[in-house]
């Protein structure tokens, strides 16, 4: 329809002109009407027959309480076993539940528009999908294997120009998405190209943040995770026994009850799994590799961050409790900080996640778990959480790494070695800190 068609339609009629506009020989609501027109997966009855058995006399209400609470032990149980194998297994783990959650989103939308059997669109999804994990995981094995990647000369030139490499990934898979437009499909074409960059944006993105925390000591994995996982069990408890009042429409199950009580709760469990952990050198410890053994360690001497320290506690509370001083982990105090963000701005991930599948008319994202939907449904906080937490650590927490410098300076030409060396040695001279003795030997 042309321009000037358009504006001489009657206003009473103008929506109704502009809703039936043709793109590229297709109508905006044909584009609306066919998108909604296909079926998306509905959550089916995934519970195992074994449990449908043993709660087949209970209510529903009660059987998905049962359901939930039993699986929800299941994966706890399994979060201990793979903290117990150590970081490397970790990462393996974050990558499989990265490569689960995108794959649960790109199939939302594929799903949404497969009637129109766009070219090359699963391909395409999980090229970038390649590219943008080389992209950072090439970043991570550069900065945390520094000396191993200087030692292998295949290694050492990838890692020279993998910035330029991992474009040049990236402009192949543009390159072939250009390539694959089709006249009638532009518009869904774009559309697709866009939902795609999004979910390597949510997912991708912040996984590898989740291997940074997990790098700066395992207790900066644990603990934020544990208390999202706290929160989310404490809410529900709360809510399911003493919730009346509804929190927020996209999720009309939420409770202003379920929410203060599972807030009170993680700042409580927060507490006192940190100063558990900050016992143990290799929960506190970063996690480094050790170029002797090719493997990880965890084995340092703790910073005074997990130090027992003695506080002063405020007038108001001592009345209260009766004590003057308490012997804390500064860690602890910072716990409060994760514990508070998990509980009062984690679940707004989930509640992200619920206007998403609302949008789409979806219960869950797949039927992974029985009881808790899919993988992305179970990590939709947890994302966020690992976001704030490589924020925070920045912000608060790291300061400069002197076994990273020294690692670079080695690496460095004779003469520039020769001059840093002369620079530090007089900066150290005039701050007192060398003699001319020793600055003369």
């Amino acid at each position: 329809m042309s321009c000037q068609k358009l504006f001489i339609v009657e206003p009473t009629h103008l929506v109704e002109s502009e809703s039936e506009v043709k793109v590229d020989g297709e109508t905006a609501s044909d584009t609306e009407s066919r998108a909604e027109a296909v079926p998306l997966s509905t959550s089916a009855d995934d519970t195992p027959e074994v449990l449908n058995r043993a709660l087949s006399n209970l209510s529903s209400r009660w059987k998905n309480w049962w359901v939930r609470g039993i699986l929800t032990l299941a994966m706890i149980a399994f979060f201990f076993i793979i903290i117990y194998l150590g970081p490397m297994v970790l990462m393996i783990i974050v990558m499989c539940v990265q490569i689960k959650c995108f794959h649960e989103i790109i199939t939302i939308g594929y799903n949404v528009y497969h009637s129109y059997d766009l070219p090359w669109f699963r391909t395409l999804s999980w090229y970038f999908l390649l590219c943008v994990n080389y992209f950072f995981y090439g970043e991570t094995v550069t900065d945390y294997f520094f000396t191993l990647v200087q030692r292998e000369e295949p290694l050492r030139i990838l890692s020279k120009y993998h910035r330029f490499i991992s474009f040049t990934l990236y402009l192949i898979g543009f390159c072939m998405f250009v390539l694959s437009l089709v006249k009638k499909h532009y518009r869904l074409q774009f559309y697709m190209f866009g939902w795609t960059h999004v979910t390597l944006l949510i997912v991708v993105t912040q996984s590898h943040l989740v291997i940074h925390n997990l790098f700066e000591g395992m207790i900066w994995f644990i603990v934020p995770i544990s208390c999202v996982i706290c929160n989310d069990i404490m809410a529900y408890m709360f809510g399911f026994f003493f919730g009346r009042t509804p929190l927020i429409k996209l999720s009309p199950k939420k409770t202003w009850e379920g929410f203060i009580g599972g807030f009170f709760a993680t700042v409580v469990f927060g507490l006192l799994l940190s100063y558990v952990m900050s016992g143990y050198r290799c929960f506190v410890c970063p996690v480094e590799y050790n170029n002797d053994t090719n493997s990880f360690t965890v084995d340092c001497e703790p910073s005074d961050l997990f130090r027992l320290q003695e506080y002063n506690i405020p007038e108001v509370i001592r009345s209260v409790i009766g004590l003057t001083t308490v012997w804390m982990y500064p860690f602890q105090i910072h716990s409060i900080a994760l514990s508070t963000f998990a509980s009062l701005i984690g679940p707004f991930g989930g509640f992200f996640a619920s206007g998403f599948k609302r949008a789409f008319k979806i219960k869950d994202f797949a039927n992974t778990i029985p009881g808790h939907g899919g993988i992305m449904d179970r990590f939709d906080c947890q994302y966020l959480m690992a976001t704030f937490v490589n924020v925070y650590i920045a912000s608060f927490i790291r300061g400069p790494n002197p076994s990273k410098l020294i690692q670079q300076f080695l690496t460095l030409r004779p003469d520039q070695q020769l001059h840093i060396f002369n620079t530090l040695r007089s900066h150290l001279a005039d701050k007192g800190m060398l003699t001319a003795g020793t600055e003369d030997e």
